[in-house]
């Protein structure tokens, strides 16, 4: 199926202004762009027939255009990723079967994370919307709650019906165990990867609701599709020794330079 991978880009982020142009380091020492790395995971992904950058800014524009990237001009008054892609869907004139959101704060989203989701949708027609869950093992269940514990805003958590259709999304840690685990140890919390796939017309609705509570008390735009009864699927995935996390606040900086030096990328 024609699929199109789009990452949304904005610069006036209210938590973390001009992120999408921070640089970070990895295994090499190369100082590369935030933008630049997610588009070169991108890049990656098997049976994706273009990519392109999707922003409202001028900045981030020239620096994408700079390393080789197609850029979407989008108009400043999406509210979130998923309005982001709808518009450059749009504009590019349409003519992809599926759409994948690419945040462009997850440079180090695995290019199998993607590509099980664009499976899913391939396979499994009820579906409209596709996103990956990872299951935390013990380490990472203790970062998200020092994190909460800290007051700052971590990585997102979800818990899904035994079909694996999404029931919610919470930047709080849920569901609730008050168990230790050790490092290595699978737990019953899974970590929302930011990544969707979309069948157009789920995307192309999108942008006409009104946001709901939950997705306004939240700042989760996934949850208006929950909202609204669209039949959104959590694809679990496997990180195969993969470290991952997402640039959400100054602080990670230092935590995802330390990951891609870990992962060997340059």
């Amino acid at each position: 199926m024609p699929t199109l991978i789009v990452i949304p880009a904005r610069y006036a982020s209210q938590r973390y202004p001009g992120k999408p142009l921070v640089d970070l380091r990895g295994a090499t020492g190369e100082a590369r762009s935030l933008i630049r790395r997610s588009w070169e995971a991108a890049m990656q992904v098997q049976g994706v027939d273009r990519v392109v950058v999707a922003t409202d800014d001028d900045r981030i524009r020239d620096a994408a255009e700079a390393f080789g990237a197609e850029v979407v001009m989008t108009s400043e008054t999406c509210r979130n990723g998923t309005e982001r892609c709808a518009e450059a869907f749009d504009r590019l004139g349409g003519g992809h079967d599926i759409v994948v959101n690419l945040q462009g704060d997850a440079p180090l989203t695995p290019p199998w994370f993607i590509e099980a989701l664009i499976a899913e949708l391939s396979d499994h027609p009820v579906a409209e919307v596709a996103t990956p869950v990872l299951r935390c093992d013990g380490r990472a269940l203790r970062g998200f709650r020092e994190d909460r514990r800290a007051g700052r805003v971590g990585g997102t958590t979800a818990v899904f019906g035994i079909d694996r259709a999404g029931l919610y999304f919470s930047k709080e840690v849920i569901p609730y165990t008050g168990a230790d685990y050790a490092d290595a140890a699978p737990t019953p919390v899974f970590h929302h990867v930011g990544v969707y796939a979309y069948r157009p017309s789920a995307m192309a609705a999108y942008p006409r609701w009104t946001p709901g509570p939950l997705e306004t008390l939240e700042g989760l735009e996934q949850l208006r599709f929950l909202e609204r009864g669209v039949h959104l699927t959590c694809v679990e995935v496997e990180a195969r020794g993969r470290p991952f996390w997402e640039l959400n606040n100054p602080e990670d900086v230092p935590r995802l330079e330390a990951m891609l030096a870990e992962a060997g990328m340059p």
